[in-house]
């Protein structure tokens, strides 16, 4: 009976039986004995012994090849923990069959050495090798693309650099231009050939012959006349104001015309006549339109 298949009772009956003991219980398989049949084994390498030519074998045991340097041909002397010992019995060992082999070989008549138009055959299927053909030709597209984006890139911040420079010089004309026209406005100068282009212009910080004989001889007409209607600048405030002076001048008095007895010019109209046409205010009107109903 399978111990997971017990109840309860059947397993506490076991228990105290000593048949159950503390601990995980796992079923404990036999250890297997090894078997040393000769027998078996001899029948075995016999049937992998097929009788089959040497040229379809190749197999040579042969020792030591002799060595120039003086080495001995004997294993038994060769230390296997020297790397370099060891190292050297492999290859004089691979030298003595080949040397061998090789008479052997001719003598067969199977050629050794390949002729020189030999081409090897390679390990791989044309199949295998059209996709390491694709796989390279995507991996260049794909390089050819990267290349392409970023001359796009350099092409875009050059252009915009180039539109940076065109609105900074367009910017640079238009201030040129302004204070070109304000020094006309004022009379700096009298030319016009700002209006062609910078060719026509003077040179930066050096006005033009008549700007300059007219700056040493003084300002213009047009500029006279302002400065004369508008004053030269400076403070204004309380520039209206009598002082002691303007107050004791009364030469530019005239009785007549500040107590309106001159005779009245033409199509003017006297004090007495303006005030007694002046129309009534709003009020009264308002009352005389009441008295009307």
């Amino acid at each position: 009976m399978d111990p997971s298949e017990m109840t309860d009772k059947e397993l506490q009956d076991a228990f105290a039986q000593g048949k159950l003991k503390p601990g995980l219980n796992v079923v404990l398989e036999a250890k297997k004995k090894p078997v040393n049949s000769r027998d078996g084994l001899k029948q075995c390498l016999a049937d992998f012994r097929k009788d089959l030519a040497w040229v379809e074998r190749l197999d040579i045991i042969t020792g030591l090849a002799p060595d120039v340097a003086g080495l001995t041909t004997d294993k038994s002397n060769i230390d296997p923990d020297d790397d370099f010992q060891r190292e050297m019995s492999f290859y004089r060992q691979a030298q003595a069959a080949v040397l061998e082999a090789l008479p052997r070989l001719k003598q067969s008549g199977i050629p050794t050495r390949r002729p020189a138009d030999y081409f090897a055959e390679m390990a791989k299927t044309d199949q295998h090798m059209q996709k390491i053909r694709k796989k390279l030709q995507e991996k260049q597209a794909s390089m050819e693309r990267g290349e392409k984006a970023k001359q796009l890139r350099a092409l875009r911040k050059y252009g915009k650099k180039v539109q940076t420079e065109v609105l900074q010089k367009r910017q640079k004309e238009k201030s040129t231009m302004m204070n070109s026209i304000k020094k006309y406005q004022k009379g700096l100068t009298d030319r016009l050939d700002f209006l062609e282009g910078d060719k026509m212009q003077p040179p930066k910080g050096k006005p033009d012959g008549a700007a300059a004989q007219r700056m040493k001889k003084g300002p213009n007409a047009k500029r006279r006349f302002k400065d004369q209607k508008f004053g030269f600048g400076g403070r204004k405030k309380g520039s209206k104001r009598n002082t002691k002076e303007s107050f004791n001048d009364v030469s530019g008095f005239r009785a007549s015309v500040a107590h309106s007895k001159g005779p009245v010019r033409p199509g003017k109209k006297s004090s007495k006549m303006r005030g007694s046409n002046k129309r009534p205010g709003k009020t009264v009107r308002q009352k005389q339109k009441n008295r009307a109903r």
